[in-house]
């Protein structure tokens, strides 16, 4: 019980917020960020790195860590969800070391601004084996004071190495403690994480049985500023940018990429037609009455908006009944080519698990994936 309240914390860290300057206008905080959203949306390669550099993540893979009990116990990376529709909201991603605001506590910006909620869509379990649908899968951290979490995420292709990524999406509250924290450690991804239902119930299983494809180590990260800088345990402005990708690298002695040994990476859609979008999420809920051993997708249909902040793009909101745990997991839809694109992952839920809210992906997004792409 101890480790879960600890993990409570890890939760909230990973919104990127308002940060200091960069670029041509100079650094005068010395942290790279940039002094505004407005800012932000022009960095470029050279404004990206700088924040990088300043901001380093280290994550040197340690032998052990992970094992197939370590990751059962491991809590799921998400505050405690806030009430639905018209009320603030909190993470859905992450309840690892924190501890969660209290039900209804409003946020910083205030109430949101909300379409009507969409009707809520019961959660339906992926066919096994999960080796059918390797790009998603679980990413595993500890906090920086301790405790351990657990979230979704989805290998997504690498526009700079197509054929060959090695690139995994998730949330950002999964990879960052967000205002006033660090970066998680012991970061790892496990595709088709359970995919035979060894570790069902809770069953004891070997290693080998919950990550057939094996355990993928992150080398780097990248994620909004705006999380890190303004992240918090309740739902506001931040989380209109609650995203990260995660470049892994693979087990020892494998010198092939992420996407060949597991056979795909999902294409990432950004600027997507909010009203042509019809949503399927997928993610590993692991509150009751889910336990975060079986893979679960929502078919949501068309998504509504929520806002917590007019100046950013407005939140996707579907109907979903999935739970903390899914936090970071892929939401999909239909490309012009009807190929199945990411749009979007799980950040925010609902006290009622009756929605999900999760970031618009446009042009801050697409310039994160291009720095970590190239970098």
């Amino acid at each position: 019980m101890r480790a879960r309240g600890v993990l409570a914390a890890l939760t909230a860290a990973v919104l990127l917020g308002g940060v200091s300057a960069c670029g041509s206008t100079g650094d005068p905080g010395g942290d790279g960020n940039p002094h505004s959203f407005a800012e932000l949306k022009h960095w470029g390669f050279a404004e990206w790195d700088r924040w990088a550099k300043r901001h380093d993540f280290r994550n040197p893979a340690v032998a052990g860590v992970w094992s197939a009990e370590t990751m059962d116990q491991a809590p799921p990376q998400q505050p405690a969800p806030a009430p639905d529709s018209s009320s603030a909201s909190t993470p859905a991603a992450s309840t690892a070391a924190a501890p969660s605001p209290a039900a209804g506590e409003p946020s910083a910006s205030g109430a949101p601004s909300t379409t009507s909620a969409p009707p809520a869509v019961a959660a339906q379990p992926v066919p096994r084996p999960y080796t059918s649908y390797p790009a998603s899968g679980k990413v595993f951290m500890t906090a920086p004071n301790g405790g351990t979490g657990q979230c979704s995420a989805t290998v997504v292709a690498d526009p700079a190495n197509p054929g060959r990524s090695n690139l995994v999406w998730t949330a950002a509250h999964c990879v960052h403690e967000g205002k006033g924290g660090d970066w998680y450690k012991n970061l790892v991804f496990v595709p088709a994480y359970n995919s035979s239902g060894a570790a069902s119930d809770h069953q004891r299983a070997k290693l080998a049985e919950v990550a057939p494809l094996g355990q993928w180590w992150a080398d780097k990260v990248i994620t909004s500023p705006l999380w890190t800088t303004e992240g918090t345990r309740g739902g506001d402005a931040a989380n209109q940018y609650d995203f990260a990708v995660i470049k892994v690298r693979g087990p020892e002695g494998e010198s092939r990429s992420l996407e060949e040994v597991i056979g795909t990476a999902v294409p990432v859609w950004f600027d997507a037609p909010r009203e042509q979008l019809a949503i399927q999420a997928w993610g590993y809920p692991a509150v009751a009455p889910f336990d975060g051993q079986e893979l679960e997708r929502c078919d949501s249909g068309h998504p509504g908006s929520r806002s917590f902040d007019a100046a950013r793009p407005s939140m996707l909101v579907i109907g979903c009944t999935m739970t903390a745990g899914a936090s970071g997991g892929g939401w999909f839809a239909d490309g012009p080519d009807g190929r199945q694109r990411l749009v979007s992952n799980t950040s925010i839920g609902t006290q009622a698990h009756t929605a999900l809210n999760g970031p618009y992906l446009e042009g801050v997004a697409r310039q994160a994936l291009d720095y970590i792409s190239r970098k």
